[in-house]
């Protein structure tokens, strides 16, 4: 199982290591392309301030991120596990799991970054400010950057078992699933059902959804469960307690839909 997630806008501090080594970080044959946007987003942000913001799409409170990104070559690195945190992550909740639990974390998760394509959980990385809808000089719009180089490396990282595709839609757009594993691939809505003047009605909820999203794959985890279809990922989330209803059935080129339907939302 191949578990793909949206990387948190929040990130922690900087550790007290060495810098990144790109060359160490998993799926090498991203490494050309982390080349290339690490240094376009340290060039931008070395040079003016306002310009790398707007680029950036940071507010006035969000300044300082750019004498961060600016910095990122000598910055302390970390685990990516440790980096990340947000709503979806502190779900989640690498830090709690056992030993078991993690490095079967370890093997299933990938997360998707604007400057890294995807890293492992145990890649380290420093914290950085660079989201995937971004248009950065001279490389253009991340999302499509990304693409051939996802094509070259990603059919082979979800091997041939179940791909668990949890990301945002800025995120999906730098690696679509086709072929055979589009077919084994799932994605998921977090729809609130909830009684308004007697009648049922479903919406999909945002914030929520990522907290669900956490942890959904948390329990997975914790119980070692790993589904190697569609069918067994629904049987095993029905196991764990969701409600979960296939809106979408996968075919050789299309990928799965499933719903996860909550009342309450916390």
């Amino acid at each position: 199982m191949l578990v793909l997630l949206p990387p948190s806008e929040g990130k922690a501090a900087p550790g007290a290591g060495v810098p990144v080594e790109v060359a160490g970080l998993s799926l090498a044959g991203l490494g050309a392309a982390r080349q290339e946007v690490l240094a376009a987003l340290v060039g931008l942000c070395s040079g003016d301030e306002e310009r790398a913001a707007e680029v950036l799409g940071l507010s006035k409170g969000l300044r300082g991120e750019v004498a961060k990104n600016a910095g990122l070559l000598t910055a302390g690195a970390r685990p990516a596990g440790e980096v990340y945190t947000g709503v979806l992550f502190d779900n989640l909740g690498l830090a709690k799991l056992d030993e078991r639990a993690y490095a079967l974390a370890e093997r299933s998760l990938l997360v998707f970054s604007g400057l890294w394509g995807a890293v492992r959980i145990n890649d380290r990385i420093p914290p950085y400010r660079c989201a995937m809808g971004v248009k950065l000089p001279p490389l253009g719009a991340l999302g499509a950057y990304w693409r051939a180089a996802m094509d070259g490396v990603l059919p082979a990282a979800a091997g041939d078992g179940l791909v668990l595709d949890l990301r945002s839609s800025a995120y999906a757009a730098a690696w679509k699933p086709s072929g055979e594993v589009a077919g084994r691939t799932v994605t998921m809505r977090v729809l609130q059902e909830r009684e308004v003047d007697g009648v049922l009605k479903r919406s999909v909820v945002s914030h929520f959804n990522k907290a669900t999203k956490g942890r959904l794959v948390r329990d997975l985890l914790a119980e070692g469960l790993e589904p190697s279809s569609p069918g067994e990922l629904v049987d095993a989330l029905e196991q764990l307690g969701y409600r979960v209803e296939v809106s979408a059935r996968g075919t050789a080129r299309k990928p799965w839909q499933l719903d996860v339907v909550v009342t309450d939302v916390h």
